[in-house]
């Protein structure tokens, strides 16, 4: 049994898809654990989090405890969630030896990363925060945390479980605008406040936005493989050049919205520091203007995916410079 060895958990949340993952043997069982959830993406729910937080701010009904409680579940559903596709991708016959899953990073269950035990572990420690997390909800905030929770938990459980899963049928994609957009920022706002409010409602679909780029990035990367499994994602649906100008008029409808809230005064003149990002937008929007590459530059880390990582890394900068534009409102707001 290999030590437990805390310098190596720092890496799975950092960079992109680490080369060499897959040489699991270096790893002890927390780094696999968290290379199999994938943790580089979970900055994702960080900053759904954090922007819901600093709404909270704005609107002068910011309450620490709860903001905590958000942040810690936020990023504890994306964990179970993504372990849990792995495992219904895996059922399903998704996620084989040769699917494109395989390829960027490690799987718990195809590859071998975890045995029964580790994952059973890790995914009851899991539940153990995230049902303790939501129950204090349901005590605080009654009926409407029930609704959040359960919307949320359905769309990210059914979006590849049950007979006919998200991902397959084309909504995949919608699902995840909907609960990274409206049900994290507006629903976080809300368990954060106590109340509902239409301005987080909006102020949320530029970053679910953003987030659903990512998703259909990948679903671009892996059409083939996907077309030829009879997985019916989106990109599939509307063939590779839709999708393509899909995520360029997503990435530019995301700059539309705020700039709208911004002179509809729904958010400060401070938010317009996601311009911040406008060179990360344009580098995604050019790629996605042209095919995928038939192979990968040399030294490309992540391959096949190509789409999505510049999907990904302008998803990131997007989600920081939008929290410094709130951040600068909540601070306006304090001053005057």
């Amino acid at each position: 049994m290999i030590a437990w060895r805390p310098a190596l958990w720092w890496g799975a949340f950092t960079g992109f898809y680490k080369p060499g993952v897959q040489d699991i043997k270096s790893l002890d069982n927390a780094s696999r654990f968290l290379y199999a959830a994938r943790s580089v993406i979970l900055v994702i729910s960080a900053q759904a989090a954090v922007i819901a937080g600093l709404l909270a701010i704005n609107a002068g009904l910011f309450d620490l405890t709860n903001f905590i409680c958000v942040l810690v579940g936020f990023v504890v559903a994306h964990m179970i969630s993504n372990l849990s596709n792995d495992y219904f991708g895996f059922r399903h016959g998704h996620d084989t030896p040769d699917s494109p899953r395989m390829r960027y990073t490690v799987h718990p269950l195809s590859g071998g990363v975890l045995d029964r035990r580790t994952l059973i572990t890790g995914l009851g420690l899991l539940a153990i925060v995230g049902l303790g997390i939501a129950a204090y909800f349901f005590a605080e905030r009654g009926w409407m945390a029930a609704a959040f929770f359960i919307a949320g938990v359905s769309l990210l459980f059914l979006y590849d479980a049950g007979p006919a899963p998200f991902k397959t049928i084309g909504l995949g994609e919608l699902a995840v605008l909907l609960v990274w957009g409206p049900i994290m920022i507006g629903g976080g706002f809300a368990m954060i406040t106590g109340q509902l409010s239409t301005n987080a409602m909006l102020a949320s679909l530029p970053y679910g936005l953003g987030v659903m780029t990512i998703l259909v990035g990948k679903h671009i990367d892996q059409i083939d493989f996907d077309s030829g499994r009879r997985i019916h994602t989106l990109p599939v649906v509307i063939g590779e050049r839709t999708a393509r100008f899909l995520n360029i008029a997503a990435i530019c409808a995301i700059y539309a919205i705020i700039a709208a809230l911004i002179g509809l005064g729904r958010l400060t003149p401070f938010a317009a520091i996601v311009v911040f990002a406008f060179p990360r937008a344009i580098r995604a929007i050019t790629l996605m203007s042209r095919p995928r590459p038939t192979s990968p530059p040399d030294g490309y880390i992540g391959w096949p995916l190509w789409y999505h990582r510049a999907c990904l890394g302008h998803n990131r900068v997007f989600g920081w410079a939008y929290i410094g534009g709130l951040v600068g409102g909540a601070v306006w707001h304090a001053l005057i």
